[in-house]
C-alpha cells in the first residue's frame, strides 16, 4: 500500500505545479481532466469567477469505460458544449496525468472537433 501512496502524492504534486501555472479566464477557460478507473470527466473553469462552464464524461457520451474510445467521445462532447457556449479557446490542464494514451485521445478529439488550445 506504501507504493500506491506515493505514486498519488507524486501526482498531487505535479498537479500543484501544473495548476500553478495554469490559470482559466472567461474568455479562455481551463479545459480540466479527471480519470478515474471506470470513467473520464472534463470540466471547462473560469477561474476568475470561480464557476464551471460546461462539463462531460464518458457517462454522458454513452461510451463504455475509461478507454481511447470514451476519451474520444468525450473530448468531442466537450468541444460541442464549449462551442454552445461561445468559447473557442481553452487552456488545457492534464491535472498531473501524462500527456499521452487516454488524455492525448482527449485532447485530439477536442482539437478536431473546434477547440483551440
Amino acid at each position: 500500500m506504501d507504493q500506491a501512496r506515493q505514486r498519488v502524492e507524486k501526482r498531487q504534486r505535479i498537479r500543484e505545479r501544473i495548476r500553478a501555472k495554469v490559470n482559466g479566464t472567461a474568455e479562455r477557460p481551463r479545459l480540466a481532466v479527471k480519470k478515474s478507473l471506470k470513467y473520464i470527466y472534463v470540466q471547462l473553469i473560469d477561474d476568475a469567477s470561480g464557476k464551471t462552464l460546461a462539463s462531460a464524461s464518458s457517462k454522458e457520451a454513452d461510451a463504455k469505460g475509461a478507454n481511447a474510445a470514451a476519451a474520444k467521445a468525450v473530448g468531442a462532447l466537450i468541444a460541442k458544449k464549449a462551442k454552445d457556449k461561445g468559447v473557442k479557446r481553452v487552456v488545457f490542464d492534464r491535472g498531473g496525468y501524462l500527456y499521452h494514451g487516454n488524455i492525448k485521445a482527449l485532447a485530439d478529439a477536442a482539437r478536431e472537433n473546434g477547440l483551440e488550445f
